[in-house]
């Protein structure tokens, strides 16, 4: 029990309470977070939740994590924690309880099941959406501007490159031609993604890599820890190609269910890449400036200005 800070240990109790879950029986500390803490909590009558919390997280940003964790559920595409409450805030550390997925070996069809699943997820959505979300919300620690509009190349551009691109140059990042090859990809972004301006919007995980996809139970995917909002399906397969750990298997699932652009593999991949690569930029410092120079270079080299 000492592992909870005494305000997050009252305030869980008091949720699971409501929930006729009387006392906790355990909890167990669950690693690979590096922003919040983790733990499952046991309840009595074997009921278990997984918990976060953290003594100096943004105001709203479990609210928001909620929010999106909520409307990937309601895709019903694929496995999603159901969050249970929230709490904190007021000088207490924020929480958040969701459900509990215990993590369990993939089945032989798992890649497959999450590239299906995936595609389901980015269709999901009406067909008269607009681009963005109707809460800002997070990216790692980072804010994330999701201003609702009609043009997808404006959102990109206004709410997703230009701020992380203005941050790392606070943090004195990206200077000299660095910083002027990026001013370029900024010019370049109408014409790279025009013809997706008009096109379908899907709904996003936003931050999808190896690390947010486990086998739960069943051996089904469970996607975790999102920062959702309406854009591009491919914003998500350029994700899942950063930092590897998705098979073949997965990606011709995808294409098979919603198809991969020529212009995705051409340059888009890069340019959607170019968001979470200065983001680790404004992270984690300059050691990710020479990839982000890179995947803007490609997209310069593809589309120009």
């Amino acid at each position: 029990m000492s592992l909870l800070p005494p305000p997050v240990r009252d305030g869980v109790e008091d949720a699971l309470a409501r929930l006729g879950v009387h006392g906790i029986r355990r909890v167990v500390p669950v690693s690979g977070g590096c922003i919040n803490h983790g733990a499952r909590v046991d309840g009595d009558g074997r009921r278990s939740f997984f918990l976060k919390w953290n003594a100096a997280a943004p105001p709203r940003l479990f609210e928001a994590e909620a929010d999106g964790l909520r409307a990937l559920g309601d895709a019903a595409a694929l496995h999603v924690p159901a969050p249970v409450a929230r709490g904190g805030g007021s000088g207490a550390p924020s929480w958040l309880l969701m459900e509990y997925i215990a993590p369990g070996r993939p089945v032989p069809d798992f890649d497959e099941r999450l590239g299906g699943g995936l595609a389901a997820l980015h269709r999901s959505t009406p067909p008269d959406a607009d681009f963005g979300w109707h809460v800002d919300n997070w990216i790692g620690s980072l804010p994330q501007s999701n201003r609702s509009g009609r043009s997808w190349a404006a959102f990109w551009r206004d709410e997703r490159i230009v701020p992380q691109l203005a941050t790392a140059r606070e943090n004195g990042h990206l200077a000299g031609t660095r910083g002027a090859t990026m001013d370029r990809v900024v010019e370049a972004i109408p014409a790279a993604l025009a013809d997706v301006d008009g096109g379908p919007v899907h709904l996003l995980h936003g931050d999808l890599w190896s690390g947010n996809a486990y086998a739960g139970p069943g051996g089904e995917p469970v996607i975790i820890d999102p920062a959702v909002y309406l854009g591009h399906g491919e914003v998500d397969l350029a994700m899942t190609e950063l930092f590897g750990g998705f098979g073949p298997v997965f990606y011709a699932a995808y294409e098979d269910v919603a198809g991969i652009t020529p212009a995705y593999r051409a340059y888009r991949r890069e340019l959607y890449q170019l968001y979470y690569l200065l983001v680790h930029v404004n992270l984690f410092g300059e050691a990710y400036g020479a990839r982000a120079l890179h995947a803007a270079e490609r997209v310069l080299s593809e589309v120009g200005t």
